[in-house]
């Protein structure tokens, strides 16, 4: 479904990829892991189009989509949850659901897919006249899910959705993300809990200095020695 090949990336004379390659097929859930600072979020902006790679390809269904902005590779059918959830805070949940349903590929199915959010996360439904930056923060990142969702996708990246949540609501987002790839989403999640994203994923990719540098299972790489020990202590 996607396939991003020697990938370079760099803020000024800093470099944040160094010939990173990876591949996602459709239905899996895909886990990139890594130290902070390891290219995991450069990453995800690269593919969705935020930041611009000066080598390499990124393949969706065959197109090649490295370089493009990021409303078109949006109207493709990748979606985003980015790090630290970014909600609209002084609009109301109702509005922020709506501006994730203003692209094209995503009208006509408004109405459902604003049924379907409320169904996933019934406070949202509840709460859909409050402003959002009155929220917790483990229902801003709900709303930040249900958003992504309103542009109908068909993958999306998840960038540390447990960042900042209490365990409880941890694992809440996590069995959401296991609930949507059931239902046949594509997902990529980078996640500081190592563990947890490990045994969601069907794949998996270590990052390390920009660099993927171990692959395999998630059951493979939970087993690993040098993951064990550089990511979980043990």
């Amino acid at each position: 479904m996607l396939r991003v090949e020697n990938l370079d990336v760099f803020y000024g004379d800093a470099q944040a990829l160094d010939g990173a390659s990876l591949e996602i097929g459709e239905g899996e859930i895909v886990a990139i892991v890594g130290a902070n600072g390891a290219g995991k979020t450069s990453l995800i902006r690269t593919i969705a189009g935020m930041l611009a790679p000066a080598r390499g390809h990124i393949l969706y269904r065959g197109v090649d989509i490295a370089g493009w902005p990021s409303h078109k590779v949006c109207e493709l059918g990748i979606g985003q949850v980015a790090e630290g959830r970014q909600v609209f805070p002084t609009l109301s949940v109702a509005e922020n659901l709506a501006t994730g349903a203003m692209l094209a590929r995503a009208r006509a199915g408004r109405e459902r897919n604003l049924g379907r959010v409320y169904a996933l996360f019934p406070v949202l439904a509840e709460r859909r006249s409050q402003l959002a930056g009155t929220l917790s923060g483990g229902e801003q990142q709900m709303l930040a899910i249900g958003r992504c969702l309103m542009g109908a996708p068909d993958l999306v990246m998840f960038d540390e959705p447990s960042l900042g949540l209490a365990p409880a609501i941890v694992q809440n987002v996590l069995a959401t993300i296991r609930d949507l790839n059931r239902e046949g989403l594509t997902c990529v999640l980078v996640e500081q809990n190592v563990a947890v994203s490990l045994k969601l994923a069907s794949h998996a990719y270590v990052l390390e200095n920009g660099r993927v540098t171990l692959t395999g299972s998630g059951a493979a790489l939970l087993a690993d020695d040098r993951v064990r020990q550089a990511y979980l202590g043990l």
